[in-house]
């Protein structure tokens, strides 16, 4: 396992009624719950081969006996604040501890591969950021060398100006943009996954 790279997945508790809030207005709380823990355990899927360092940043409580109890996860707490203060947080956590290239991601991009994440880490030998473009505007991954605080100040979080507003951000450094990816936020997002459709009409 390699010392000096890092993977930070941000996850929220499953809790009915707390996740995928927007895409419970076209399935409701029950059927949202169920995909959010499907796409839980792909993203434990993708990430568990990767041979790096991992850290799951719980968004309210950190779980006991839940999925990711093997794989090489070490669980941790994301502070109060808005997405951009949690996640700078966590990347300055993450150098202070040594790290040399920390790459974040979210737990809802059914499209993400293992092979995606270890093409972000080996485009980090080359640039100073990485990043991952999603379709609503914003991104999937962000990766870096060294913090830079700006990513994470003055953004219209879960806005379409996310992306391009980041991009200004690294102007005085060098990036990658990987291929451009959409997660799962709302009932359009799944309707051409066969297996996101299996889950909503699977009445048990």
């Amino acid at each position: 396992m390699s010392k000096e790279n890092l993977l930070i997945i941000f996850t929220k508790n499953p809790v009915l009624g707390k996740v995928k809030t927007r895409l419970a207005k076209g399935v409701g709380d029950k059927k949202a719950l169920e995909i959010y823990k499907f796409l839980l355990k792909h993203t434990k899927d993708v990430t568990s081969k990767l041979d790096v360092s991992k850290q799951v940043y719980y968004a309210w409580n950190i779980a006991e006996n839940d999925l990711w109890e093997d794989g090489g996860f070490q669980k941790r707490l994301q502070v109060e604040g808005d997405l951009g203060e949690k996640m700078e947080a966590a990347f300055k956590a993450g150098f202070d501890e040594g790290y040399k290239k920390i790459v974040i991601i979210g737990s809802d991009l059914y499209n993400l591969e293992t092979t995606d994440l270890e093409d972000a880490f080996e485009e980090l030998e080359a640039h100073d950021y990485v990043i991952g473009p999603a379709e609503d505007g914003g991104y999937y991954l962000l990766g870096m060398k060294s913090l830079n605080s700006d990513l994470f100040i003055n953004k219209a979080w879960s806005t379409s100006s996310v992306f391009e507003q980041s991009l200004q951000d690294m102007q005085e450094g060098t990036y990658k943009a990987l291929p451009l990816k959409n997660d799962i936020d709302t009932l359009e997002d799944i309707q051409d996954h066969p297996a996101f459709q299996k889950l909503i009409n699977n009445d048990r």
